[in-house]
């Protein structure tokens, strides 16, 4: 086998690669005697079919198998010798399309090789770790939070009209035209008017109904509602009121606390606390890690792979375009063409993801099976009834698992960063924190 280089340009790497039909011949003979014994054909006993009557049986089908297999080797051995790692799937393909037995076989092979990554020195990287307390205001602004979702409703004297913030207990039924669809009908339901939890317009027909009142509401499904047959479409519900109810303020005391499970108002307030700074933490670690990378973008530099940029862009334009245009669930849609814009989106995050991936390379970082696991479970949770089938999907798709791994890969890199890095704390406030996430959400 002989492997001539026939394109070096950068990052793009070409090779012919000739196996002899001697060599080819001789791997397909080893290939027939290995099964022979257990061949039988008749009038031959079992594993002394003659070579001859084996090669003209199965010699078509051994010869494909060892054409890949030495392919395959002679690929693998050309990595292994040189060290290169090709970016995207090696393109591969036979230049003597008219081969037959006895020629030999010459493959041309093109790849994109992966750049050598410059090692960034992690100590010498400055970062800030902002630090935020839950303090009286922010916890009792959180025990307001729950008191509202513990909120309960008294009966108003009989004949109060509703109001907005009222809850209504509604028999219900929709019709489009003369037709009741599937969905439009419920009874004994508890309305919040206000809410907003309903198609809008229809809460506020019920503003000024009493008890006993049956109204008739009139309203248009929005373009984006979810079942096909109702987009768009007007629709109309005859509506009986059986209960007009007026919130009632909820005490934060201990009472309340038990209610979420906790011995006393105290104890609440401590659970609450730990909360809301798990909470800030994240949300300063967000911060923190968009920092990180922004020092790596900056501070790094090296040979991208075009084809991974091209295809990174070319994701970016399509999910972006998908965002804008809602209405559009498949893809049949004209070519979409990515610009500047994506072209730099791309680049920074192939160069950021090289870079991560050779990082968590060098120190050995890994995703191990319990936390694939964790991730898995996470995602099934969102599927209830359905966990198991998720599971056999996950399990049965590489792509999927790929993609549910590769988040966990980088946090576990990034962390690995944050060990080593210079990290100074800064206290600062709920509103700055705030104002830093969404400085996150504007670039």
């Amino acid at each position: 086998m002989q492997v001539t280089e026939t394109l070096n340009d950068g990052l793009k790497r070409g090779y012919t690669i000739t196996v002899t039909a001697a060599e080819l011949d001789e791997k397909v003979n080893a290939k027939l005697e290995e099964f022979r014994p257990q061949v039988e054909i008749k009038g031959f006993r079992k594993g002394k079919v003659p070579m001859p009557l084996l090669k003209k049986q199965f010699g078509p089908r051994v010869m494909g198998e060892v054409m890949q297999e030495t392919i395959d080797g002679a690929m693998s051995a050309h990595f292994e010798q040189t060290g290169e790692r090709p970016a995207l799937q090696p393109d591969v393909k036979m230049t003597n399309e008219g081969w037959k037995e006895g020629d030999d076989i010459v493959v041309e092979m093109t790849y994109e090789a992966l750049p050598e990554i410059p090692e960034p020195d992690m100590k010498a990287i400055k970062l800030e770790k902002l630090m935020v307390k839950a303090g009286e205001d922010e916890i009792g602004e959180a025990l307001g939070k729950l008191a509202e979702a513990a909120q309960v409703f008294e009966d108003r004297r009989k004949g109060s009209k509703a109001k907005e913030g009222d809850q209504v207990v509604i028999d219900f039924a929709g019709k489009l035209g003369d037709e009741p669809f599937e969905g439009g009908a419920a009874e004994d339901y508890p309305l919040v008017l206000g809410s907003q939890s309903f198609i809008p317009g229809f809460e506020d027909q019920l503003i000024g109904a009493k008890a006993g009142d049956e109204v008739t509401v009139t309203v248009t499904f929005p373009e984006n509602y979810g079942p096909e047959k109702l987009k768009g479409q007007e629709a109309t519900f005859d509506v009986t009121v059986k209960a007009v109810k007026a919130p009632k303020a909820v005490e934060i005391d201990d009472e309340l606390a038990k209610q979420f499970g906790a011995e006393s108002l105290e104890a609440l307030k401590s659970q609450v606390a730990e909360r809301l700074e798990a909470e800030f933490g994240s949300a300063a670690r967000a911060v923190m890690k968009r920092a990180l990378l922004d020092v790596l973008d900056e501070t790094i530099s090296f040979d991208l792979p075009p084809s991974l940029v091209e295809a990174e862009a070319k994701q970016i334009a399509h999910q972006l375009w998908h965002e804008e245009h809602p209405e559009v669930q498949g893809h049949d849609h004209a070519e979409i063409v990515p610009t500047d814009e994506h072209q730099k989106l791309a680049a920074r995050r192939v160069k950021l993801g090289l870079l991560l991936a050779e990082i968590g390379r060098k120190a050995e970082i890994s995703v191990s099976d319990n936390e694939m696991t964790q991730a898995v479970m996470a995602q099934a949770r969102q599927f209830p009834g359905q966990e198991r089938q998720f599971f056999d999907f996950v399990r049965q798709n590489q792509a999927l698992q790929q993609e549910i791994r590769a988040p966990i890969f980088e946090d576990k890199v990034v962390d690995y960063i944050f060990e080593l890095a210079d990290l100074a704390e800064k206290e600062v406030s709920k509103a700055d924190l705030e104002k830093a996430v969404e400085k996150l959400d504007e670039e």
